[in-house]
């Protein structure tokens, strides 16, 4: 029988706080770069309950105001160990107020401002997000995919 492989759907959250700060997680599972929170859809799960039980998850957070930024499509990314195909779904969204617990997949994370954080270890997607987000309405991010960010 022949095992078919599907590209996997997963949501990102680019929260901000009430200072307009984003918050990024760094971990070895992302080879040490800053990433957004987010993770996989899982079955009968909407794309924004999902977000909101992966931010959960990895920050401990609850977040609202969720609006969808931007697609991005990531085809073996060099942060994963095996070849993967994702469909990355992004939303910005602000954070309740409440204090930050980093599941283990996270060894910190830090409160910045966007155009700050692109002085920052960013792993590539990431990077691209934070970069189309502040490109605000000038950007073609939200009015096509992002494939390959160069």
């Amino acid at each position: 029988m022949i095992n078919h492989r599907y590209p996997e759907p997963t949501v990102g959250a680019l929260i901000f706080n009430h200072a307009g700060h984003i918050l990024l997680i760094r971990g070895e599972k992302f080879m040490n770069r800053y990433v957004i929170p987010g993770g996989h859809i899982e079955i009968g799960e909407t794309m924004e309950e999902a977000l909101q039980r992966e931010v959960r998850e990895e920050t401990g957070l609850e977040v609202g105001d969720i609006k969808l930024i931007g697609l991005q499509e990531a085809l073996f990314p060099e942060h994963h160990r095996q070849s993967r195909h994702f469909i990355y779904i992004d939303f910005s969204c602000r954070a309740k107020p409440g204090p930050i617990v980093l599941n283990e997949e996270s060894d910190e994370y830090i409160w910045v401002l966007p155009e700050k954080s692109l002085t920052l270890p960013l792993e590539t997607y990431t990077e691209g997000l934070i970069r189309e987000y502040l490109e605000g309405e000038k950007s073609t991010f939200q009015r096509k995919i992002l494939y390959k960010i160069e």
